[in-house]
């Protein structure tokens, strides 16, 4: 029973969660452009806002990153620079400082979404869910640091590595390779692939909107009526 949960939740989980991810963004962006924004409340509250806003996106940014980078990147690539086990103390170190940094600013931001009356008056379901979910999975993330903390040989660290390439390379019996570790990285992984399901349904899309055309736009002339 427990392996058949297991194959389920990390090996057929993630296409899904990776099919919804891009076939969702794409419709969304195709059909749903005006509703492609990020749903800003500072023009509503700015009180607490900016320390908030720049603690948790810093963080996110430096965390998504350090994933994404760290678990994609193949062995061979790293190894005649630093070992597995030094990478692992370097992701402890830096992704510690910028779980943290996150973790405080989203809790900020959801205290500020679910108390104050006019920021609570402009939100959603789906706003109020997303930021509790976010915080949740930094307090996880932040929490894996302690079983990592006992096998600092970067054992653990290669197989979460396996696993995430060999989604990718479409690989079998990917579920294997972290079949025996710690709950509470099974439980992050868990909750990072379903907010994958949840990205193209809310504001999160406001991530991937980076105002390029900006910095080669023409110059607006704005003149006076006569």
């Amino acid at each position: 029973m427990m392996s058949y949960l297991n194959t389920l939740l990390f090996g057929i989980y993630p296409y899904i969660a990776l099919a919804v991810l891009f076939i969702g963004t794409w419709v969304r962006y195709d059909h749903g452009q005006f509703t492609w924004k990020a749903h800003s409340s500072q023009m509503v509250r700015k009180k607490n806002m900016v320390l908030a806003s720049v603690l948790f996106h810093v963080g996110v940014l430096v965390v998504f990153f350090g994933h994404l980078f760290g678990l994609l990147t193949p062995h061979w690539a790293y190894e005649w620079l630093i070992t597995p086990g030094q990478k692992q103390v370097l992701a402890i170190v830096v992704g510690g400082i910028a779980g943290v940094m996150a973790l405080i600013g989203g809790s900020m931001l959801a205290w500020r979404r679910l108390t104050d009356p006019r920021v609570k008056a402009g939100s959603t379901f789906a706003d109020n869910l997303v930021i509790l979910i976010l915080v949740a999975q930094l307090a996880l993330g932040v929490l894996t640091i302690l079983p990592t903390l006992g096998h600092l040989d970067g054992s653990t660290m290669l197989k979460f590595s396996a696993w995430a390439q060999g989604i990718f390379t479409l690989q079998g019996g990917i579920a294997d390779y972290i079949a025996d570790v710690h709950w509470i990285y099974k439980t992050h992984i868990f909750l990072g692939l379903t907010i994958f399901v949840l990205f193209p349904f809310t504001r999160l899309v406001h991530m991937l909107s980076v105002p390029v055309e900006y910095f080669g736009r023409r110059y607006q002339v704005v003149r006076k009526r006569a």
